[in-house]
Protein backbone atom coordinates (compact mmCIF):
# COMPACT_ATOMS: atom_id res chain seq x y z
CA UNK A 1 0.00 0.00 0.00
CA UNK A 2 1.53 3.47 -0.98
CA UNK A 3 1.67 5.33 2.09
CA UNK A 4 1.93 9.13 2.32
CA UNK A 5 5.78 10.32 1.39
CA UNK A 6 5.67 12.75 4.68
CA UNK A 7 4.80 10.44 6.77
CA UNK A 8 7.07 7.70 5.61
CA UNK A 9 9.93 10.18 6.12
CA UNK A 10 9.17 11.24 9.43
CA UNK A 11 8.78 7.07 10.08
CA UNK A 12 12.49 7.20 9.63
CA UNK A 13 13.41 10.28 11.48
CA UNK A 14 11.62 8.39 14.41
CA UNK A 15 13.33 5.28 13.36
CA UNK A 16 16.40 6.68 13.47
CA UNK A 17 15.73 8.01 17.17
CA UNK A 18 14.55 4.47 18.71
CA UNK A 19 17.64 3.17 16.82
CA UNK A 20 19.83 5.89 18.57
CA UNK A 21 18.28 5.22 21.85
CA UNK A 22 18.90 1.66 21.37
CA UNK A 23 22.63 2.36 21.17
CA UNK A 24 22.88 4.52 24.00
CA UNK A 25 20.92 2.09 25.98
CA UNK A 26 23.05 -0.96 25.36
CA UNK A 27 26.42 0.95 25.97
CA UNK A 28 24.82 2.19 29.55
CA UNK A 29 23.60 -1.31 30.23
CA UNK A 30 26.79 -2.78 29.73
CA UNK A 31 28.95 0.15 31.90
CA UNK A 32 26.27 -0.49 34.77
CA UNK A 33 27.50 -4.34 34.47
CA UNK A 34 30.90 -3.56 34.38
CA UNK A 35 30.56 -1.55 37.00
CA UNK A 36 28.31 -4.13 39.13
CA UNK A 37 25.44 -2.53 38.77
CA UNK A 38 23.26 -5.23 38.58
CA UNK A 39 19.70 -3.60 38.80
CA UNK A 40 20.56 -0.74 37.01
CA UNK A 41 22.10 -3.13 33.95
CA UNK A 42 18.65 -5.11 34.29
CA UNK A 43 16.30 -2.33 33.58
CA UNK A 44 18.61 -0.53 30.56
CA UNK A 45 18.54 -4.08 29.54
CA UNK A 46 15.01 -4.15 29.26
CA UNK A 47 15.03 -0.65 27.65
CA UNK A 48 17.25 -1.97 24.96
CA UNK A 49 14.50 -4.18 24.15
CA UNK A 50 11.97 -2.24 23.73
CA UNK A 51 13.62 0.19 21.69
CA UNK A 52 14.46 -2.49 19.57
CA UNK A 53 10.51 -3.49 19.51
CA UNK A 54 9.76 0.16 18.56
CA UNK A 55 12.01 0.21 15.85
CA UNK A 56 10.90 -3.15 14.64
CA UNK A 57 7.23 -1.92 14.52
CA UNK A 58 8.08 1.37 13.18
CA UNK A 59 10.30 -0.55 9.87
CA UNK A 60 7.65 -3.36 9.46
CA UNK A 61 5.05 0.08 9.36
CA UNK A 62 7.49 1.77 6.64
CA UNK A 63 7.92 -1.43 4.59
CA UNK A 64 4.11 -1.74 4.36
CA UNK A 65 3.74 1.53 3.23
CA UNK A 66 5.96 0.81 0.44
CA UNK A 67 8.94 2.67 2.26
CA UNK A 68 12.45 2.51 2.76
CA UNK A 69 13.48 1.72 6.15
CA UNK A 70 16.53 3.58 6.88
CA UNK A 71 18.62 1.48 9.88
CA UNK A 72 21.46 3.11 9.50
CA UNK A 73 21.60 6.77 10.12
CA UNK A 74 21.49 7.62 13.93
CA UNK A 75 21.24 10.77 15.67
CA UNK A 76 23.91 11.88 18.45
CA UNK A 77 24.07 9.60 21.13
CA UNK A 78 25.29 10.99 24.63
CA UNK A 79 27.12 8.86 26.69
CA UNK A 80 27.73 9.62 30.48
CA UNK A 81 30.58 8.97 32.73
CA UNK A 82 28.61 8.73 35.97
CA UNK A 83 25.23 7.29 37.30
CA UNK A 84 23.44 10.63 37.16
CA UNK A 85 24.69 12.23 34.22
CA UNK A 86 23.71 8.75 32.03
CA UNK A 87 20.26 8.50 33.76
CA UNK A 88 19.97 12.40 33.00
CA UNK A 89 21.27 11.52 29.13
CA UNK A 90 18.84 8.80 28.75
CA UNK A 91 16.06 11.11 29.72
CA UNK A 92 17.04 14.46 27.65
CA UNK A 93 17.13 11.34 24.51
CA UNK A 94 13.51 9.87 25.49
CA UNK A 95 11.86 13.29 25.64
CA UNK A 96 13.34 13.91 21.97
CA UNK A 97 11.83 10.36 21.00
CA UNK A 98 8.11 11.67 22.75
CA UNK A 99 8.22 14.57 21.38
CA UNK A 100 9.44 13.86 17.72
CA UNK A 101 6.27 11.03 18.18
CA UNK A 102 3.88 13.54 19.04
CA UNK A 103 4.39 15.51 15.59
CA UNK A 104 4.55 12.28 13.66
CA UNK A 105 1.22 11.57 14.90
CA UNK A 106 -0.19 15.04 14.34
CA UNK A 107 1.17 14.33 10.53
CA UNK A 108 -0.27 10.88 10.69
CA UNK A 109 -3.81 12.74 11.75
CA UNK A 110 -3.94 14.95 9.20
CA UNK A 111 -3.05 12.39 6.38
CA UNK A 112 -6.04 10.05 7.93
CA UNK A 113 -3.27 7.84 8.32
CA UNK A 114 -5.15 5.96 11.54
CA UNK A 115 -3.27 2.77 11.44
CA UNK A 116 0.23 4.56 11.92
CA UNK A 117 -1.23 6.60 14.15
CA UNK A 118 -2.77 4.33 16.48
CA UNK A 119 1.19 2.13 16.20
CA UNK A 120 2.68 5.30 16.95
CA UNK A 121 0.22 6.66 19.87
CA UNK A 122 0.83 2.84 21.78
CA UNK A 123 4.74 3.93 21.17
CA UNK A 124 3.83 7.06 22.62
CA UNK A 125 2.49 5.67 25.50
CA UNK A 126 5.19 3.07 26.47
CA UNK A 127 7.71 6.15 25.55
CA UNK A 128 5.72 8.41 28.63
CA UNK A 129 4.30 5.47 30.95
CA UNK A 130 7.75 3.54 31.30
CA UNK A 131 10.76 5.08 29.92
CA UNK A 132 10.35 8.16 30.91
CA UNK A 133 8.43 7.63 34.18
CA UNK A 134 11.11 5.36 35.32
CA UNK A 135 13.82 7.66 34.40
CA UNK A 136 11.94 10.73 36.49
CA UNK A 137 11.68 8.40 39.05
CA UNK A 138 15.54 7.41 39.40
CA UNK A 139 16.28 10.94 38.65
CA UNK A 140 14.41 11.95 41.95
CA UNK A 141 15.73 9.43 44.24
CA UNK A 142 19.24 10.57 43.96
CA UNK A 143 18.12 13.83 44.82
CA UNK A 144 15.84 12.26 47.78
CA UNK A 145 18.63 9.64 49.35
CA UNK A 146 21.84 11.30 47.33
CA UNK A 147 23.94 9.49 45.18
CA UNK A 148 25.86 6.97 47.01
CA UNK A 149 22.68 5.61 48.46
CA UNK A 150 20.99 5.28 44.84
CA UNK A 151 24.16 3.44 43.94
CA UNK A 152 24.03 1.50 46.49
CA UNK A 153 20.62 0.71 46.01
CA UNK A 154 21.06 -0.73 42.78
CA UNK A 155 23.40 -3.25 43.58
CA UNK A 156 22.46 -6.85 43.17
CA UNK A 157 21.20 -8.51 46.57
CA UNK A 158 21.84 -11.89 46.19
CA UNK A 159 19.44 -13.14 49.00
CA UNK A 160 16.42 -11.76 47.03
Amino acid sequence: MQGNSTVIDLLNKQLTLELSSMDQYLAHAKMYEDWGLEKLHQQLSHEYEEELDHAKRITERILFLEGTPDTASRAPIHIGSNVKEMLENDLAAEVLVKDHLKKVIAVCEQAQDYVTRTMLESLLDDTEMDHIYWLEQHINLIKLIGLPNYIQSQLNNHSE
